[in-house]
């Protein structure tokens, strides 16, 4: 036994250790070094014939002055080595499959949340076209090229607001009158020029189809075919900063690339025949507003109109199109986005994401809580903000939490520019896909 373990351990004894033979085993390099007054010489122990009891023995004459040195045996065999094992940490994977339910969302959310009030509804309408009427006659009082900048993008603000209104109209959360949500959707709508109808219908199919690949409207991902289909221009229309942020009106007469059909023309493939008269009605709504707005060009003169209503109006576009981005784009982990089995409703509306827009949220009316409105969108904005914070215990790691702004949102510069460089296209195959980038352009 002794002789085992002297050919497989070597031995150091300290001033003031204590050293038991079993300790030895730990060991597995050490030159034992005399340490005490009167030893200064290295001994080397071969082949002894020492047992466990009589070396403790010998190491305990240290305290009448004798201190024993052992050193490694000429041919040392080292004792197998216990691999540490680093505690794994599985990264979250958004595209997993989740263990709740639709259900289980829904059944997370209050009642009254469900609930929708059609006169505090008004108010916001009445609120917004005050500030917006409002906001126009106070610039043409000043006339002051320093308050024309500021005005652009304070009414250009408010433009998106009524957007975001008749947005509610076209989901029906906005009230339960049918009747009530197209008239102020027609309203808010055809005064920023979007038909109405054309919209709501389109806007619809991208609900329904949220986060797939070919059946999602607007800002769905450009396949690697597609994409290598387009010319330069048309890529930097889409994919390049600032170009990409005025895209929506061209949305209106042509699509997304690798789609065809116009909002206007009730006979595109995005309606069908029985929705061709509504389509008729916004068609007739927008081209009114158009005319309202050459007359007047004619009556106060075209720089008027294009100071208090074409550069707002451009602005408004600029927020709709940054906003929808960013609330499919520009996560720091890519969001996935499915096809075939592997896509259902629930994980769609789970790849959208939150934003926070300090100082606007209220103004735009929180579209900011996008994740709840795009699983149910029938819950009116102002229940968005309790709804959310519902369901985040049932969603964990599948909701993402918004960066906190400041009171203006300059962070979302960063997602957004990062996102338009990284995020070209997806794969041409594959139920789960996330974007990829081209080195090229």
């Amino acid at each position: 036994m002794a002789a085992s373990l002297l050919s497989r351990t070597s031995v150091c004894v300290g001033t003031e250790a204590r050293v038991v033979a079993k300790r030895f085993v730990a060991a597995r390099t050490c030159n034992a070094v005399s340490l005490g007054s009167s030893f200064n010489e290295v001994t080397k122990v071969k082949g002894l014939g020492l047992d466990g009891l009589s070396l403790a023995r010998r190491v305990e004459r240290r305290r009448s002055g004798v201190v024993l040195n052992v050193a490694a045996p000429l041919t040392l065999v080292p004792e197998p080595e216990t691999p540490e094992v680093a505690e794994e940490v599985q990264e979250f994977d958004a595209s997993r499959k989740p263990p709740f339910t639709l259900s289980d969302i829904r059944a997370a959310i209050p009642k009254h949340c469900w609930e929708k009030n059609t006169w505090k509804s008004l108010s916001y309408v009445l609120r917004d076209v005050a500030i917006v009427f409002g906001l126009a006659a106070g610039a043409a009082a000043v006339n002051s090229w320093f308050v024309w900048p500021l005005y652009w993008l304070a009414q250009g603000t408010m433009f998106w607001a009524l957007f975001v209104l008749g947005h509610d109209c076209g989901h029906g959360s906005f009230s339960n009158n049918k009747t009530l949500n197209s008239l102020i959707g027609h309203l808010t709508h055809s005064s920023i020029l979007v038909p109405y109808h054309g919209w709501r219908i389109s806007h619809r199919t991208h609900h329904q189809n949220h986060g797939h690949v070919e059946n999602d409207e607007s800002w769905h991902p450009l396949t690697k075919s597609q994409y290598d289909g387009m010319d330069f221009w048309a890529k930097v229309g889409r994919l390049k900063f600032p170009w990409a942020m005025f895209a929506y009106p061209f949305y209106l007469w042509t699509r997304s690339p690798g789609k065809s059909g116009s909002h206007y023309d009730p006979k595109s493939d995005l309606f069908v025949p029985s929705e061709a008269k509504d389509v008729i009605t916004s068609t007739t709504c927008w081209t009114a507003m158009l005319a309202g707005l050459v007359a007047l060009s004619f009556a106060v003169g075209p720089m008027w109109v294009f100071k208090l209503y074409v550069v707002p109006y451009w602005v408004n576009v600029v927020w709709l199109d940054a906003v929808t981005y960013l609330h499919h784009h520009g996560y720091d982990k890519k969001v996935p986005w499915y096809r075939g089995t592997e896509w259902n409703y629930m994980r769609g509306g789970l790849s959208t994401i939150d934003r926070d827009y300090g100082i606007f949220n209220n103004i735009h009316h929180d579209i900011g809580t996008h994740v709840v409105h795009h699983l149910f969108p029938q819950i009116p904005h102002y229940h968005l903000i309790e709804a959310t914070e519902a369901v985040k215990p049932v969603l964990g790691d599948y909701y993402r939490d918004p960066k906190k702004s400041g009171p203006i949102p300059t962070h979302l510069l960063d997602p957004l520019m990062t996102s338009l460089k990284e995020d070209h296209y997806v794969a041409d195959t594959g139920d789960i896909v996330h974007y990829q980038t081209d080195p090229t352009f």
